[in-house]
């Protein structure tokens, strides 16, 4: 073995003798892969709930769709009635969803104030779904407009694809404003704490001793 080879291992070794052992190192692999296999879980339950979804829409095309002269038929009002189920399904499920991704962001930004954060988080919730629920009454059509047929046509096709389009919109700008405009509320909270918390000091420096070391009393 050369001289280089020796103070190598002596450089190795040297550095294994120095590390120590982790305490929870275990614990933590333990609730790594603890953690997957629950996201797996939760991957597999999401995809079989879409696909459940799915089945049951085409089911649903399929029972109230009458084929008559080579051609797929439906009354206007029914692909209405559809839309607005869709719309619905959408706000109830993928607000949810969006929200579960987004805990652990918001629990950042509010960590020197947990608690309002969480009373922020509750409040936005509530705005999002009135905007939301706004959005889906504002939808449903109550009488056939002249450009459409009795029947399902292009032009209705179009209306409802934009209609699905728009709330789909409506949810990433709102949560994308969102992912913007909370790092600077979390920031003006913490300095708000931090302020209130010198003025206490402050005060507190400047209230005059009491009792038998009274600054105005004469010794």
């Amino acid at each position: 073995m050369t001289v280089l080879e020796e103070r190598l291992r002596d450089a190795l070794f040297a550095g294994a003798s120095q590390i120590e052992e982790s305490p929870d190192l275990f614990a933590r692999i333990k609730g790594s892969i603890e953690d997957e296999r629950t996201r797996r879980a939760w991957r597999w339950r999401v995809a079989r709930v879409a696909a459940a979804a799915v089945v049951a829409l085409m089911a649903l095309v399929a029972a109230v769709t009458e084929y008559r002269k080579g051609a797929l038929l439906m009354d206007w009002w029914i692909l209405e009635l559809i839309t607005a189920g869709v719309l619905v399904v959408i706000v109830i499920v993928l607000g949810p969803f969006i929200k579960r991704f987004g805990r652990s962001y918001a629990a950042e930004v509010f960590r020197a104030n947990p608690s309002t954060g969480k009373s922020f988080i509750v409040l936005m919730d509530f705005a999002y779904y009135l905007i939301f629920g706004a959005y889906v009454l504002f939808t449903p059509v109550f009488q056939r407009p002249s450009s459409w047929t009795p029947s399902v046509s292009a032009a209705q096709l179009k209306v409802e694809t934009m209609k699905v389009a728009g709330i789909f919109l409506l949810m990433g700008g709102l949560h994308g404003v969102n992912l913007l405009i909370l790092p600077i509320i979390g920031r003006l909270l913490m300095l708000n704490r931090q302020l209130d918390t010198q003025m206490r000091e402050a005060e507190r420096r400047q209230q005059p001793v009491t009792g038998s070391g009274r600054a105005d009393e004469p010794r």
